[in-house]
């Protein structure tokens, strides 16, 4: 029996603010009246209430690098939790594994802190550097879209209804690849930043000196160096991409890729910072990261099944395979249609996005919404282009095919207007939330 798919919006409207628990995933993010309620998700595929079946490009907003229910990573899982949960009182041989594994296989630090998104982490990593260095002031990059769900960053954003003057003035922004803005920045605030935070990259490659230069200039005025690896750690390179690029930050953050869904975010970091949140010196101390659920056991269990799985399989060297792949055979199409100057395929090829522009050549969200709508038509769900250790060639040709039609109709809504072919209103862009 087909699903009343109004009457299923109305209900989650209902009882959730916005109908989603997360902003990327909300109503407003897809064509109107075309967005699929979910029920289970296998490998790269997941299906809706009508059993129609998708191939997903979203991949848990990034989180997802194996796969949906990736067979050791669900059975690891699920026998710690015949074990007993969080909730012994006392910690448990599992974090201690898991913290040694995390560390050694990672090399990103000396300790680490567990906990359950990647909002808490950042917000940590940030009070940290506020206690070692006795500074108020964070910088974050300006180009780099979310950070954290707390005051200090969305206090940066057009959504920061509730939240003080005096705690927004308290972040400040430089622009990525621009150390001259980085420089300006301690010029005119000497001695009173704190942090620097950004991720290490997005859609566009750090240029050679940038990392460097941002390492140099944390060293030269004692500002504390957060790398944000929500996203790019295990996704870029086991070790994050501070591992790929070869510099290494004071603090950095880590989430997503780690429970391959489960929910679990690490902070780690030098020996010196991390200890002030514990109880080996005379400083002052830190209430540093203290949840009920971050040491959750089949979220640690799961990570340790993920972190094997990178360590015994080419998870990074399969997902740069397929994505360049898809690059490759999406290209051929932008060219067939001429699309150059208006459909862009952009970032590094295990985390892809796309760009759309219209007839002016200018950034365009109607014609965003037109390869959604299209592609939701075809079985696609593509918000982004993100693809995981799951996807098979065979998996990015079907996906071609179907772009390569979807393309079609976008050269033909450039050449006879886009009202002619786009039904319903234009998704808004948000804040990619992490949470």
């Amino acid at each position: 029996m087909p699903t009343d798919v109004p009457a299923l919006q109305e209900r989650f409207h209902a009882v959730i603010p916005g109908g989603s628990h997360t902003y990327a995933k909300g109503d407003d993010q897809f064509p109107e009246s075309m967005a699929p309620y979910l029920v289970r998700g296998k490998g790269c595929r997941v299906w809706d209430t009508e059993q129609k079946e998708y191939i997903e490009y979203g991949m848990g907003l990034r989180a997802v690098t194996l796969g949906h229910a990736y067979a050791p990573v669900i059975k690891a899982a699920q026998r710690e939790m015949l074990r007993g949960t969080a909730n012994v009182g006392r910690p448990t041989m599992l974090e201690l594994r898991a913290a040694e594994d995390f560390l050694e296989t990672t090399g990103a630090g000396d300790m680490v802190k567990f906990a359950k998104n990647g909002s808490d982490v950042t917000t940590a990593a940030i009070k940290l550097a506020r206690a070692a260095t006795g500074r108020d002031l964070v910088a974050c990059c300006q180009d780099h879209p979310f950070f954290s769900t707390d005051d200090w960053f969305i206090g940066t954003t057009a959504i920061r209804a509730g939240i003080p003057d005096s705690v927004r003035q308290l972040t400040l922004g430089f622009r990525y690849n621009d150390l001259g803005s980085v420089e300006r920045l301690f010029a005119g605030h000497p001695g009173q930043i704190a942090c620097i935070i950004l991720e290490i990259e997005k859609e566009t490659p750090p240029a050679p000196d940038f990392l460097p230069g941002l390492r140099r200039l944390c060293d030269q005025h004692g500002t504390v160096l957060i790398f944000d690896e929500i996203i790019t750690g295990l996704r870029w390179h086991v070790g994050g991409a501070q591992a790929l690029y070869g510099v290494k930050p004071d603090l950095s953050t880590w989430a997503k890729a780690l429970g391959n869904g489960f929910s679990i975010a690490a902070l780690t970091g030098k020996r010196e910072l991390m200890e002030l949140g514990g109880l080996h010196h005379q400083k002052e101390r830190v209430f540093l990261l203290s949840t009920t659920y971050g040491a959750e056991s089949h979220s640690l269990a799961a990570m340790r099944a993920v972190l094997a799985t990178y360590r015994r399989e080419p998870v990074n060297e399969h997902m740069q395979q397929v994505g360049e792949y898809l690059r490759r055979l999406v290209a051929q199409s932008i060219a067939e249609y001429h699309l150059t100057e208006h459909f862009a395929v952009l970032g590094q090829p295990q985390c892809m996005v796309y760009a759309t522009r219209d007839a002016d050549r200018q950034p365009s969200q109607p014609f965003r919404t037109l390869v959604l709508q299209e592609a939701l038509r075809r079985g696609l769900l593509l918000p982004s282009l993100i693809v995981s250790y799951a996807h098979q060639p065979a998996d990015i040709e079907l996906t071609a095919e179907r772009l390569h039609e979807v393309l079609g109709v976008y050269r033909k809504a450039l050449d006879e207007g886009l009202d002619k072919y786009l039904h319903g209103r234009s998704v808004q862009p948000v804040y990619r939330a992490r949470n």
